[in-house]
């Protein structure tokens, strides 16, 4: 009787046993993430705007670049150094987007992001900037405005409003092979425009409609002329001889006895790095003026300014703190 008894036993603890195995194997199995979504919490809307599908795209305008957006960066390891520029430029490669895990948070130009407008993120294009996405697989295309950083995983070069995803047939599949164009001012009017069917026609092959006398005349004339006027060159920027040395790493270009031969070698590094949108600055150190870039938060970011510095100006920079 006893050894029935501690059979029964046994084999009870057995069942346990294998039970608690397999709630444990279940337990352990990892979501499937939806598909069309970047991010495993990310998505479409609730809801969708009425109106979504005649949304217009971003039309290009000449604007100042962000001051703090286009500096070097290093996201997972990865030093980037934005271009800021008026070169053309023209990438393919994975698009993906963004929706409502984003949606009302801030972007990189401290702007807020908004899921229903034609935005886009890029790892290195001017913030702000225009490009035309084009889906090569269907045709299909949309106009962006650049006003982001990203996106950072392998081999996708820019994330999508879900707007602009939408509009070029990429929501459902979550990424597709496109083409990157950057566009500018009348000519990124007319790509705009060009983009956007209009009862079975290009918006392009319709005349442009001309403002009557009197819009002309109601239209703010500096407003205007601050679009069409062109971008001021980089030796254009007012900087102190003699700058503050904020905490942080510095790239430096080269050291003077002399005032004068300090500014002199800033005006023609100034002049070289058109690729350059922050100012060189000059600081006076243990009896020398030095010539630098910076500060920056890491030695990563200071590393990639310097290799492109070396690239464009055949010398190679030192980097250091303000000591």
């Amino acid at each position: 009787m006893d050894r029935v008894v501690l059979a029964l036993i046994l084999a009870a603890l057995l069942m346990l046993t294998g039970c608690g195995t397999s709630t444990k194997k279940t337990a352990s199995v990892q979501p499937t993430p939806t598909p069309g979504k970047y991010y495993q919490d990310d998505g479409p809307p609730q809801a969708l705007p009425d109106g979504l599908d005649q949304l217009p795209d971003a039309v290009p305008r000449r604007e100042p670049f962000n001051k703090f957006a286009n500096r070097p960066y290093t996201v997972f390891g990865e030093s980037y150094v934005p271009v800021v520029d008026e070169e053309p430029y023209k990438q393919r490669g994975l698009a993906s987007w963004y929706g409502r895990k984003f949606h009302g948070q801030k972007t990189s130009s401290g702007e807020t992001y908004d899921m229903f407008a034609m935005t886009a993120a890029h790892k290195t294009l001017p913030i702000p900037s225009y490009a035309k996405v084009t889906n090569l697989s269907n045709g299909k295309s949309v106009v962006v405005r650049i006003n982001d950083r990203g996106p950072f995983h392998k081999g996708r070069i820019i994330d999508l409003s879900y707007a602009a995803a939408k509009r070029i047939g990429i929501v459902g599949r979550g990424s597709a092979m496109v083409e990157v164009e950057r566009v500018f001012g009348p000519e990124g009017e007319k790509a705009a425009a060009e983009a956007q069917p209009a009862d079975g026609e290009r918006a392009a092959d319709k005349p442009a409609p001309q403002p009557s006398a009197q819009e002309a005349a109601a239209k703010p004339k500096p407003q205007a002329a601050a679009y069409s006027a062109p971008m001021p060159p980089p030796a254009a920027i007012v900087t102190p001889l003699v700058a503050q040395e904020p905490a942080g790493l510095w790239v430096q270009l080269g050291a003077f006895g002399s005032a004068e031969a300090a500014q002199g070698f800033r005006d023609h590094v100034t002049r070289s790095l058109t690729w350059l949108y922050e100012p060189v600055q000059v600081s006076y150190q243990n009896g020398l003026h030095r010539v630098r870039l910076g500060p920056y938060r890491t030695r990563d970011e200071a590393a990639a300014i310097a290799e492109k510095v070396e690239r464009s100006l055949g010398i190679t920079p030192a980097i250091g703190d303000n000591r």
